[in-house]
């Protein structure tokens, strides 16, 4: 499946508004507004690796507080 296809439209949706936020962490200028073909390559590799090392990191953080939740749950046994 190509990346103009995704399976639900808000996926698409979701990823415009994280792509917006990122920018604006990295003080870039919007993609969604400007266009992406008006930025450098480096301002777009900065906003795609920022957003993997940060779902990375929200995913990390919640695995880990799954995983203490599972061991308070067991330790009150």
């Amino acid at each position: 499946m190509d990346r103009k296809n995704m399976v639900a439209p808000e996926a698409r949706i979701a990823l415009n508004q994280m792509k917006a936020e990122v920018a604006r962490e990295l003080n870039i200028a919007n993609p969604t507004v400007t266009g992406r073909a008006n930025m450098t390559s480096r301002q777009n590799g900065y906003i795609g690796g920022f957003m993997s090392t940060k779902r990375a990191v929200e995913l990390s953080e919640q695995i880990a507080n799954q995983a203490e939740a599972f061991r308070h749950d067991n330790s009150m046994k």
